[in-house]
């Protein structure tokens, strides 16, 4: 009985502690916070989707609220690659995604306010948001010298768990052709934009459909995947090597290519891809651009104060449907990026580098490859992401392998380019490791020579003659 009432009450404890971490990011809707006034800007005039909402927030209540919530509705759920906020100070917000109960389809982040908003008060936060692939081609097919249209289906308010008492909305192209868009009253247009609002008194969770159907001919390119390779040495260097795969994502090309018509006429495949610039580390050299068929010599490469530009010229325009495929690789001093303090080590990198402006990579697979004999190895990255386990990677002069950290991420922006920051300990001693082996390595060889020249391997002693 006693082994019994143990077993009980450690199952009844173990599940008081799932209960009680289960709802630490449970949150519940205030009914005392209210937006008092929005005013959104959403830039479509890329293929990204960006939603800048400038916040008012009121509390109408009797106690201080520390927090607010934010909302996706359930069709943008997937689509969404970045969102923060910001205090009228333009300082960052700690953002944590949450769950509301009841709300089941509904994403939810908890933003913590530096200051608490006392009753009858209000505040101004900013948040902005980031989402990929929500602009869809239409038609999804389109000639070579056809301009390229898509639509833009989003929501005309605001989706948020409170009540607004008033909203506008700002929509940007920077094109003057637009085929139709949403007509809500009051709205107006402006070269380039779309005014919607004032709006008054927005019930939480409101949902009308706003669609735009505009002339978009700018770059539509996907990374489909990026798998970045940081090798660090403590010899003065830190390799990156980057292999990139890209696609067009935008309409697809109908009928055949014409790469005469092409050449001739500048303006020929408005909606295709001749070249992006790629930007790289000020310090970078050494650096190497190359596809399966050697090296892209139609490419450029110019030094400048603050980094690196490429322009990285494929073989072939890029058409909707078309891809490519190539690897970037470049050297750093790691003075730079790997700091130390007697045996122990931080290296601050960047997760992804810039690829082209506006981009959106499906998949990003980061590797950080450390001397052998590093231990207690500790990363803290920026954002969430999935850790893999570790490996081990084997050059030469290694004996038991040098630590492979990996870990990847979905759906990638500008926004993610942020540093991580990796901890580990390595005995400064083990740095003597490669040297000793080839000092070793070439003491025994000396040694075997001088053993094999003082040997005699001949069957018969040569015989001297002797006169008498």
């Amino acid at each position: 009985m006693p082994a019994m009432g143990k077993m009980r009450f450690c199952l009844i404890l173990l599940l008081h502690i799932v209960i009680i971490c289960k709802s630490a990011n449970v949150d519940t809707i205030s009914s005392d916070v209210k937006f008092k006034n929005v005013d959104r800007t959403i830039d479509i005039a890329s293929q990204l989707v960006k939603i800048t909402s400038k916040i008012t927030l009121e509390n109408s209540g009797k106690s201080p609220v520390k927090s607010f919530l934010l909302a996706v509705e359930a069709l943008a759920q997937s689509k969404i690659a970045h969102i923060s906020v910001k205090d009228a100070n333009n300082k960052d917000l700690r953002v944590t995604e949450t769950t509301v109960q009841g709300y089941n389809n509904v994403k939810f982040w908890r933003v913590e306010l530096k200051e608490t908003i006392n009753a009858a008060s209000t505040a101004a936060v900013t948040a902005e948001s980031v989402f990929t692939k929500a602009l869809q081609p239409y038609p999804t097919a389109i000639g070579q010298q056809e301009d390229q249209l898509v639509k833009y289906n989003g929501n005309l308010y605001i989706y948020t768990p409170y009540q607004v008492v008033s909203q506008k909305s700002n929509i940007i192209m920077n094109t003057k052709n637009i085929e139709s868009f949403t007509k809500v009253k009051p709205f107006s247009q402006q070269d380039g934009a779309i005014q919607y609002g004032p709006y008054s008194n927005i019930e939480p969770f409101t949902e009308k459909e706003l669609s735009v159907h505009y002339k978009n001919n700018s770059p539509f390119l996907t990374v489909t995947r990026v798998e970045r390779l940081i090798e660090v040495s403590h010899w003065g260097n830190i390799a990156v090597e980057e292999i990139i795969e890209v696609e067009h994502t935008g309409a697809k090309l109908k009928g055949p290519f014409s790469r005469y018509d092409y050449q001739q006429d500048h303006h020929s495949g408005p909606a295709s891809v001749r070249s992006y610039k790629t930007l790289l580390p000020a310090s970078a050299s050494d650096v190497y651009y190359r596809d399966t068929n050697g090296n892209i010599s139609t490419s450029n490469m110019k030094v400048k104060k603050d980094s690196v530009e490429l322009d990285l010229r494929p073989r072939y325009p890029l058409f909707g449907g078309w891809r490519t495929h190539y690897t970037l690789g470049y050297n750093v001093p790691s003075y730079e990026y790997l700091y130390h303090s007697g045996n122990e080590y931080l290296l601050k990198m960047r997760v992804v580098d810039h690829i082209f402006d506006d981009m959106q990579v499906d998949e990003l697979v980061t590797k950080i490859i450390l001397p052998e004999g590093s231990v207690n190895i500790k990363i803290n990255v920026p954002y969430p992401v999935t850790r893999l386990p570790d490996s081990l990677h084997y050059t030469y002069l290694d004996t038991k392998g040098r630590p492979v950290i990996t870990f990847t991420k979905a759906n990638v922006v500008e926004n993610h380019i942020q540093d991580f920051q990796l901890r580990y300990t390595f005995p400064r001693l083990l740095m003597l490791q490669e040297p000793l082996l080839v000092v070793g390595f070439l003491y025994t060889l000396f040694l075997c020579v001088i053993i094999y020249v003082r040997l005699d391997f001949s069957i018969h002693k040569s015989e001297h003659q002797h006169k008498d």
